[in-house]
């Protein structure tokens, strides 16, 4: 099976939850497991290859020139991670069935753990760091979900807001130093990554991207000061608990770590930071376990310490140390999901998981005990268990690490461990039967206690035949880690010249100790003031969400003025750095003489420009310069020799303006003034000089020539070649960035469809349709609104203007035109009518849906583009050929046609549907209209009663 589908099936599987669980939640549950069990399988297939040293890969190309893909791998370290992801996963899934109640919707609680297991197989298979880091962030925004399920409980609620804030922070932090690496890698392939050691450590930006990454990895696996936000995660369900803590989710950091070991460690900022935050944890959260009365809690610091065990392992860089994480990782993940699943039995059946108000369950719920106390003395290093052994090589790594402080405190959060393991044991199951228990507790049914009664017995087979049960697994993933051979030697006995024997036995005495000292102990805990992180937390996000209160005010004002000066102030001081700091020479190119006609139309171009800025209050009379200034573009561009583009300009003006002109019909026809002289100087300063910039850039450009190709010499070189057309312009929109074109007319119909819904929203009951049916115009009636002549001129014109429409469509190709500018000289044609006859009569004879000839025309341009992959070309690739038929001469056809046609349509059903919007707003306004025709009889009726004629 391709590690690409083992990421995707648990992926897959979130989609059969919430549609099983109408069937049963056993249904639910079996399918749901069964989705885990196959990956898992499909996982299992490649052990054999993965001993042998292989390397599983899938590859699926997507922007490769940016480095954008979709890459697996499957090697040692992957094989571990994903095997605790996938098999762990399965037996909360059965866990899960049997403890979430009735009353908990387990088709939901099943998606989210399903798409939280496929974001943790998706990291640790992820060959690309850009895809991994998508992954990355989806176990953050999953997690947030399924300690957020019981959406009912405050501290649920808080938990996934902590635990979002704090790992999401960390892994926009992970995602500036992976991406430093591929840089300087030249990659972003991992397995290319990690062949460039010797580079990345002598790059200026390793230490950078060392702190960076380590953000990301701390935050997600609770290291210190970041360890806070798991134990408040603790609010979640107790399967969500024991998955988080074993063996997803806050091992994510440790994987990461584990991954960059063989580019990042080995240097001393490695060593330094990496260390100092993993023994740090250790110690400061094992002592904090072992004054937690809550048993999830217990556990959950005793996770954040095992964490730092961990970490510091890593931290030490020798590859003894990296195998001896990589064994505690598996021991770790067997008795904590054991412990988590054993607290979640005696909560479910006691109904507490206070320690203080329990004691002497052994009698009551003996499998129960069983299985925590196994996994207890695990956790606590006790021989012959799994977590003996690991905990033994860790301190025989510590005795062999300076400086001497560190194997010191080594010890000390080894007898912590012991002290708070012993105690949930002692003081949960030992004692006499108490009578004052919330709920009287048994032991539950078989489908409980079985996930965490199979992880025990791992914690002893594990312990007892460590080489046979867990030493090829070490072997192949410490291989990954160190990029080496490693061959580990676990047992039991190390002789007595061992200093990890005589240090393993001071934590087991300190531990017993501490243990029978627990309670004067707890009450100078409880004396003494200590910080709490949740009120630090909740401090430092209400100081952050009040700054950035008054920022948002501040910045986002709602005055368009504010936001351009600001962002053009921006450009310019980005232009002067740019010029300061980079180099120039002189242009190459010598002016051109300038004709008198092209100095006419430049000095009328600025004349109609300050015209607008200055006199921008007369509505009317802005519109009228704009006008100017769109036909002297247009000018402009046929003097440039751009017909295509004097074509579009003129027509785009042309629409633009009658469509204005009818919105101006509604509003006054003066401005308010509103702004003072100060604003209006600071305003054409600003102005001003973005003006002069950008008159300064493109006087540069016009004197220089380019030192490389341009891309105007590939489309003029292969217009023809390519896209079968003479009209490189042309070819342009509908061949080479025809994708941009069909997003384009996509923005063009949502844009009409919003003008629509705007005019809905006006014409319904309410302050807006009130004032609108008040309306009086400050424009007295001219007494002629529909010329005889102008109606007879545009019914004559009309089916001219179609057939140059429809010509232009069908020369667009070869010589200026196509489908844009032939809907736009349709369109104007059909205003016209709208103009000349009125709106009623025009709209009574116009049966075609505005709506649907917008959805046919990008339906169209979509089915064009989508055709090119039938004969295995991109999208939008057009195709062409010659044709002869009969008598006729030989003609072209090119499917670019059929895009062009839905171009066409869209643009022609968007002005149109903007006109019949603005019409509607004129009837309920009480604008008479015409309902005959107008050469007949002029019969005219009131707005509202014409209203169904224009809808």
């Amino acid at each position: 099976m391709s590690p690409a589908l083992i990421a995707a099936l648990p992926f897959l599987g979130a989609l059969l939850p919430g549609l099983l669980i109408r069937v049963s939640r056993t249904a639910c549950a079996t399918v749901t497991g069964s989705v885990t069990l196959l990956a898992l399988i499909g996982l299992g297939l490649h052990i054999p290859a993965v001993l042998r040293g292989e390397v599983i890969t899938a590859r699926f190309d997507w922007l490769p020139m940016l480095g954008l893909n979709a890459t697996f791998f499957l090697d040692g370290l992957g094989l571990l991670f994903a095997g605790l992801i996938l098999g762990i996963g399965l037996l909360i899934i059965l866990y899960a069935r049997f403890y979430l109640s009735d009353r908990d919707p387990m088709g939901q609680f099943y998606t989210y753990l399903m798409l939280f297991q496929g974001a943790m197989v998706g990291i640790v298979l992820s060959d690309n760091i850009l895809l991994l880091l998508v992954f990355w962030e989806l176990t953050s925004l999953s997690s947030f979900l399924l300690i957020g399920y019981w959406k009912h409980l405050p501290e649920g609620r808080q938990g996934a807001r902590m635990a979002l804030t704090v790992t999401g922070g960390g892994g926009l932090a992970m995602i500036a130093g992976m991406l430093i690496l591929g840089q300087i890698a030249g990659s972003f392939d991992l397995t290319v990554i990690l062949q460039h050691k010797a580079e990345i450590q002598a790059s200026d930006w390793y230490l950078p991207a060392l702190i960076l990454i380590l953000l990301g990895a701390f935050t997600k696996s609770a290291q210190f000061p970041f360890h806070f936000w798991l134990p408040h995660a603790m609010a979640a369900p107790t399967p969500v608990s024991a998955y988080l803590h074993s063996a997803t989710m806050v091992k994510a950091g440790i994987f990461l770590m584990a991954r960059m070991w063989p580019v990042l460690a080995g240097t001393p900022e490695w060593f330094w930071i990496v260390t100092s935050a993993g023994l740090f944890t250790m110690v400061m959260a094992a002592k904090i376990a072992f004054f937690k009365d809550d048993l999830k809690a217990l556990l959950a610091f005793s996770t954040v310490s095992h964490l730092g065990l961990i970490t510091m392992l890593l931290g030490f860089g020798t590859k003894a140390a990296a195998t001896v994480a990589v064994f505690h990782i598996i021991n770790h993940a067997t008795f904590k999901a054991a412990l988590f699943m054993s607290a979640g039995i005696v909560d479910h059946e006691a109904h507490t998981r206070d320690i203080k108000r329990l004691g002497g369950l052994r009698h009551l719920m003996p499998i129960t005990f069983t299985i925590a106390t196994v996994a207890g003395l695990s956790m606590a290093g006790i021989p012959p268990f799994n977590g003996f052994l690991s905990k033994e090589m860790m301190l025989e790594e510590a005795a062999h690490t300076a400086p001497w402080v560190i194997p010191a405190l080594a010890v000390i959060g080894a007898l912590f461990s012991v002290a708070y393991s012993f105690r949930l044991v002692a003081h949960t199951f030992l004692g006499p039967v108490r009578d004052d228990y919330p709920h009287k507790p048994h032991d539950p049914g078989f489908g409980m206690w079985a996930s965490p009664a199979l992880l025990a017995v791992l914690v002893v087979l594990i312990g007892l035949m460590p080489m046979t049960f867990a030493g090829w697994l070490v072997d192949a993933a410490a291989g990954a880690v160190t990029g080496d051979t490693v061959h580990a030697h676990i047992k039991h006995w190390h002789g007595l010249e061992s200093p990890a024997l005589w240090m393993s036995l001071f934590a087991i005495g300190g531990g017993l100790v501490l243990l029978g000292l627990h309670a004067p102990f707890d009450r100078i805990w409880l004396a003494f003031p200590r910080p709490e992180a949740k009120r630090i937390f909740d401090t430092v996000i209400e100081a952050f969400a009040a700054l950035t209160a008054r920022v948002n005010r501040r910045l986002h004002s709602g005055a368009l003025g504010q936001y351009l000066a600001v962002a053009t102030l921006a450009i310019l001081a980005g232009g002067v750095w740019a010029f300061q700091t980079g180099t120039h020479s002189p242009g190459t190119r010598s002016l051109q003489e300038i004709e008198p006609v092209a100095a006419a139309g430049w000095f009328a171009l600025m004349v109609a420009s300050f015209g607008v800025a200055l006199m921008h209050r007369q509505r009317l009379l802005t519109l009228v310069l704009i006008g100017v200034i769109g036909l002297i573009v247009s000018v402009g561009f046929a003097y440039l020799s751009a017909p295509d583009l004097a074509l579009t300009q003129i027509s785009v003006e042309v629409a633009t303006v009658i469509l204005m002109l009818l919105s101006l019909n509604f509003l006054p026809k003066y401005t308010p003034a509103v702004s003072s002289t100060a604003r209006k100087t600071r305003d054409w300063i600003i102005a001003g000089a973005g003006g002069l910039g950008v008159g300064t850039l493109i006087y540069a450009l016009m004197l220089r020539d380019f030192a490389f190709p341009t891309i105007a010499d590939y489309h003029l070189a292969n217009a023809k070649a390519l896209g079968g057309g003479t009209n490189v312009v042309n070819v342009i929109l509908v061949d080479f960035r025809g994708y941009d074109t069909f997003g384009e007319i996509t923005v063009l119909g949502i844009a009409a469809t919003l003008i629509f819904a705007l005019t809905e929203t006006i014409l319904r009951p309410g302050p807006a349709n009130d004032r609108l049916r008040n309306w009086k115009s400050d424009t007295p009636d001219a007494g002629d609104r529909h010329p005889l002549m102008m109606v007879v001129a545009t019914r004559m014109m009309l089916p001219i203007a179609l057939l140059v429409g429809i010509y232009i469509f069908l020369r667009g190709h070869n010589v200026p035109g196509g489908g844009f500018i032939a809907g736009l000289v349709v369109a104007i044609a059909l205003v016209m009518q709208y103009m000349a006859s009125g709106f009623g009569w025009t709209a009574a004879r116009q049966k075609i849906d505005y709506h649907g000839l917008i959805g046919a025309g990008v339906l169209i341009a979509a089915a064009t583009g989508i055709g090119s992959w039938f004969a295995g070309r991109p999208f939008m690739t057009s195709n062409y050929g010659y044709f002869h038929i009969g008598p006729l001469e030989e003609f072209e056809l090119a499917t670019a046609a059929l895009f062009d046609l839905g171009v066409f349509l869209t643009v022609l059903g968007a002005v149109m549907l903007a006109l019949s919007s603005l019409t509607r707003i004129a009837v309920r306004a009480g604008q008479t209209t015409n309902i005959e025709a107008f050469d007949m009889q002029d019969k005219l009726e009131p707005g509202p009663g014409a209203e169904a004629e224009v809808k």
